[in-house]
């Protein structure tokens, strides 16, 4: 947000763009919330009259000697409002009419980007997260329905007739037997492993 007014400076000269660009799709406005523009000077140098009354007495408000002011970018108003656009001095009731920032349905938009943001990007991941457990799903059923087919199909008591009868199986073994060959290969491979690197060791200790 602090570059937002760099439109002259080569590097950053996108992010005033970019930023109203992510106000408008997000509906949002500012980080936390619109305030967060009131205490950044966001309007550039460029075009403040540095001759003029108010601009020094903004400027010599604050220590940081910025142009700071109770006003939104334009990407923060929201057009569905029935009233014209308040963006400058939103805090200012008598400068508008008939209007109270307190009581009153601001036309610029209340939530903050963050918020806007982590909550899109939350929901698509939500979504990426079922689709992929349920492509998950669908592979394992298709692995499943193939393994009970292949077992079928080479346990036919006559392979002629195809209405011979055959029994099919998802496991050879019960879980547990299986569950059990399986921890006991992995042990084979990695003992395996260890001795193949002890004979490396032991060749290269010949040799030296």
């Amino acid at each position: 947000m602090k570059f937002y007014k760099d439109t002259d400076t080569p590097g950053r000269c996108f992010m005033k763009k970019t930023l109203d660009m992510m106000q408008m799709e997000f509906r949002c406005c500012g980080n936390e919330n619109y305030r967060d523009w009131f205490e950044i000077q966001w309007v550039s140098n460029r075009y403040l009259d540095f001759s003029a009354k108010e601009v020094k007495d903004r400027i010599h408000s604050n220590v940081d000697g910025q142009y700071l002011m109770d006003g939104v970018p334009f990407s923060c108003c929201n057009p569905s409002s029935p009233r014209p656009c308040i963006q400058y001095q939103v805090t200012n009731n008598s400068a508008h009419y008939s209007y109270d920032h307190h009581t009153e349905e601001l036309n610029i938009w209340k939530r903050g980007c963050r918020d806007a943001m982590v909550s899109y990007y939350g929901g698509l991941m939500n979504t990426i997260g079922a689709l992929v457990l349920l492509v998950t799903a669908l592979e394992v059923g298709v692995m499943v329905g193939l393994q009970y087919v292949n077992t079928s199909l080479t346990t036919l008591v006559n392979p002629e007739d195809p209405e011979s009868e055959s029994e099919g199986w998802l496991l050879e073994k019960s879980v547990k037997e299986t569950f059990t060959d399986i921890m006991e290969k992995m042990k084979a491979m990695g003992k395996g492993n260890q001795v193949e690197e002890g004979g490396e060791a032991q060749a290269v200790a010949t040799v030296s």
